[in-house]
Parts: C-alpha cells; sequence; structure tokens
C-alpha cells in the first residue's frame, strides 16, 4: 500500500474545469502539482468562432464550486435560466423546471468558468501550469510522460501519479486501458451540432427572455440558445449529418438561407449575417465514450470527459465531470494510505452513475428536440411538478433529480423509471390536470421511498437566482 503523495511529483494533465478542480483538490492536500495543457491558456488566448460553447450550470457543478470557494466568482459570470422557453408555435411558451425557488440552472461560458478555476488553482501556491504543452507519449511502467512545448521542442517529465484529465480525445485513457486490459468505446452520434451567434439588442439589451433556455424544438433536429451576461446569446443548431437537411447537404447558401427562412424565421430577424455564420463556423461531432479500467494501480487515474464523455443534451459533461473530481477527492481522503484502492473504489462509484447519466442524455435529446411539442409530455410534466409540489420528499421529475440534487445519477434513472409507470397510469386518457385523479396518485406516490437528502453544499442560494 502506498500514498500517492509519497512515489514522487503529482501531475495533472488537462487544464480544462475537471483538471482545474482537480489540481485545486491536489494543492489543497499539500501537494504540490504541475499541469500540463496542450492548448493556449484560455483566460488570454482568442477562442475560435463557433468554439465557445456555453455550459448549464447545475447543482452538481455547483457543490464542488461550494466546496473550494470560488462559488462568488462563479457567481458574477452566470444568468439563471428558470426554465425551457419553446418556440414551436406563434408565441414561444416557458416550461418552468421546478416548483422551487432554486431550481433554476445557470448559463455560463466554459472560459469563463475555467478562467475562475484556473485563478484559483494558482492562488493556492502550489499549482503551477504548463500551457501550450501536450502530451506526446506516456511510459507509465517508467512513470515518464513527453511533453511538447510551444517551439515544437520535446521533453521527458517524471511523475509519481499522474491525473488523467485531458478531455474525450485522452491519450492517458490510451495508455492506461492498453496497460490494465480495460476498453474504452466511442459510440458516434448520427448528428452534430454547429454554434452560432445572437447579438444583443441596440442599448445592449437581449434580444430574447435572458432568464430562460430557449429551445426551437423541429423533430429531427433542433435549436437552442443559451444567454450570455453581455446581452448576446450562444446559439447551437443540432441536426443529422446526413440525409436531407444535414450538415453534409448544406453546401448551397441560397438552400441554407431558404431553411433558416422557413424554420427559424425570428432568428433570421434577430441574426442579419446568419448564412455567413453558418459557413465561417465548425460543425463539430458529437459522441458517447464508455470506459472500463479507469486507473493503472496507484500510479495513473483518469477524470472528467477522459473517463466518462456524454453528449450535451441533459447539460451535465461539465457538472459530471466536476462532481466525479470531488469524488475522487473523497476516496484519496477516505484512504490515505492506499492510493490503489482509492482509485478502483472511485470507478467503482462513478462509473455506473456515469453510464446512467450518458443514457439519459441521449433521451433528453429526443425530448428537446420533438418531445416538449407533445400534448402527452405536457400533462406528464405538469402532473410530476404538481406532485412535486404535494410530496416533495417523496417525488421529484427525473429532470430535476438530474439537475437539482446530487442523488447519484443510477438511482435517478431508476426512481424517474417507477415514476414514469406512475404518470402513465394516471394521465392515461387524460386531457388536463383537472382530469387526473389526485385521490390515486396520492396512492401511487406513498409507495415511493423518500428522496434522500441533499447535499449539505447544495444550497439553493447557492448562486443567485
Amino acid at each position: 500500500m502506498s500514498s500517492f503523495g509519497e512515489r514522487g511529483p503529482v501531475v495533472v494533465v488537462g487544464a480544462g474545469p475537471a483538471g482545474a478542480l482537480m489540481a485545486i483538490y491536489l494543492a489543497r492536500r499539500r501537494h504540490r502539482v504541475t499541469v500540463y495543457e496542450a492548448r493556449p491558456d484560455i483566460r488570454r488566448a482568442e477562442i475560435p468562432a463557433g468554439r465557445s460553447i456555453n455550459l448549464a450550470l447545475a447543482t452538481r457543478g455547483i457543490v464542488p464550486l461550494v466546496d473550494v470557494g470560488v462559488i462568488e466568482r462563479v457567481d458574477a459570470i452566470t444568468i439563471p435560466m428558470r426554465g425551457r422557453m419553446i418556440h414551436a408555435g406563434d408565441e414561444p411558451v416557458l416550461q418552468p423546471y421546478g416548483t422551487r425557488a432554486g431550481e433554476v440552472i445557470h448559463s455560463v461560458s466554459r472560459r469563463g468558468l475555467n478562467a475562475v478555476l484556473l485563478d484559483a488553482a494558482e492562488a493556492t501556491g502550489r499549482v503551477e501550469i504548463s500551457f501550450e504543452s501536450p502530451v506526446r507519449g506516456v511510459d507509465l511502467a517508467a512513470g515518464t510522460i513527453t511533453v511538447a512545448g510551444p517551439n515544437g521542442e520535446a521533453r521527458t517529465v517524471r511523475f509519481g501519479t499522474v491525473f488523467g484529465a485531458d478531455g474525450a480525445g485522452s491519450d492517458l485513457r490510451r495508455a492506461i486501458v492498453a496497460a490494465n486490459g480495460g476498453r474504452a468505446e466511442v459510440d458516434w452520434l448520427d448528428h452534430g451540432y454547429k454554434e452560432l451567434q445572437i447579438p444583443p439588442a441596440r442599448g445592449d439589451g437581449f434580444r430574447l427572455d435572458p432568464h430562460a433556455l430557449h429551445i426551437w424544438p423541429r423533430g429531427e433536429f433542433m435549436l437552442i440558445a443559451l444567454p450570455n451576461p453581455e446581452g448576446d446569446f450562444t446559439a447551437t443548431l443540432f441536426a443529422p449529418n446526413t440525409g436531407d437537411g444535414g450538415f453534409a447537404s448544406s453546401a448551397d447558401p441560397e438552400a441554407v438561407s431558404e431553411f433558416f427562412k422557413r424554420e427559424f424565421p425570428d432568428l433570421v430577424a434577430m441574426v442579419p449575417d446568419l448564412v455567413e455564420q453558418f459557413f465561417a463556423n465548425p460543425a463539430g461531432r458529437l459522441a458517447t465514450m464508455r470506459c472500463t479500467g479507469w486507473s493503472l494501480g496507484d500510479r495513473a487515474v483518469l477524470v472528467g470527459d477522459a473517463a466518462h464523455a456524454i453528449v450535451p443534451f441533459h447539460g451535465q459533461g461539465m457538472n459530471l465531470a466536476m462532481e466525479s473530481a470531488r469524488a475522487l477527492d473523497r476516496h484519496l481522503r477516505d484512504r490515505p494510505d492506499d492510493t490503489a484502492e482509492a482509485f478502483a473504489a472511485f470507478e467503482a462509484e462513478r462509473k455506473p452513475n456515469a453510464d446512467a447519466i450518458a443514457d439519459m442524455a441521449l433521451d433528453n435529446y429526443l425530448e428537446m428536440r420533438a418531445g416538449v411539442m407533445d400534448p402527452r409530455y405536457v400533462i406528464r410534466r405538469e402532473l410530476a411538478l404538481e406532485l412535486q409540489r404535494r410530496y416533495p420528499d417523496r417525488l421529484s421529475p427525473r429532470y430535476n433529480m438530474v439537475m437539482f440534487s446530487t442523488m447519484p445519477y443510477a438511482e435517478a434513472a431508476a426512481r424517474a423509471a417507477r415514476q414514469a409507470e406512475i404518470l402513465d397510469e394516471l394521465t392515461a386518457g387524460r386531457a388536463s390536470l383537472a382530469d387526473i385523479d389526485l385521490g390515486r396518485a396520492a396512492e401511487l406516490v406513498a409507495e415511493l421511498a423518500p428522496l434522500p437528502q441533499p447535499d449539505p453544499l447544495a444550497r439553493s442560494d447557492a448562486l443567485s437566482v
């Protein structure tokens, strides 16, 4: 048995939200940490057009930010969103996320959140971050990585323990899985995305309600928009990669213009250079990555997207990654003298939950692009919120269990499956809430086990609302 702090240098590969947060946790345990990041410093470099990506910060991400003491700085760069604004008819309709004041999600730029975490990591005085330093080779047996510098020169770096937070395309994952006989499977979605910007109105006002996540559901494709503090919105078009209406068939500017005029006429009115943006910004791919064998003894471990990359349709990729960093820190604290066992326990806890949210994220894409327009979805959602109001200690909609609690994802999925059976029975043949047999509802809800207590750090006032 050994503690990783006794093995030699502590290295983190990747300085995104998960890597920066992991470095903070390690520094809090009085380790000196070196972080290697392939890209330039996000606080100073220009972000390529179409690659900014807004994040939906929810309870699972808020709790670690409270834990490491940066929540106030994050609060200053977020905008709370109280529900989905559905653009499906003549007038947009708000579908609230929950029944409680704190049940909102928060739009935050990846760059802004990452910058706060990088600043906090450096402020510990124990974290050194080397940007433009991609890892070009990993020798786990020797305990070394080969790092390229800004000018292309390569150097060999020794480590005692390395934390792989280098994202979905992780080089550390390939090395660890090859060494321990694990397996990594990538399931590419047949849909991709393209980012667009909705500019502020004159006078720097918002062109849309800033306190909602806007969705234009269109069945096989959809557009979403999240607000930014500067008054603009980051919009993302999700569509098939191939076929009619897919990105591969969108090579003609006139056809693209007609597509937007037909499907999103309100967007055309707000974004004069919409077609130009469409062709200037790259199309991104989407995939789910499931992995077994997250660690190698006490020498290396994966955290964040390197261990569990998911599609973005439940707004949980970043929240999942930061929750995992906090969980890894907890396992290391629980087993200070047996790092290998801590790493193994971390995977045993987190993998079933990562798999559960991966499945729920795929399900939520169908819900967002088509389900939110279905009258059956609307009455089920209304009933779920009404039952939550009446029985707050017994029932919570699946979306709320995922977004506004730290209940293990796998438990949320299992509870949601049973609740779906209840909602199916109660809404069968019913057109509105007034038609629901609430007496029968009370009997069915009473059969549910009580909801777990919230995390002490999951304060409803953790961010401004």
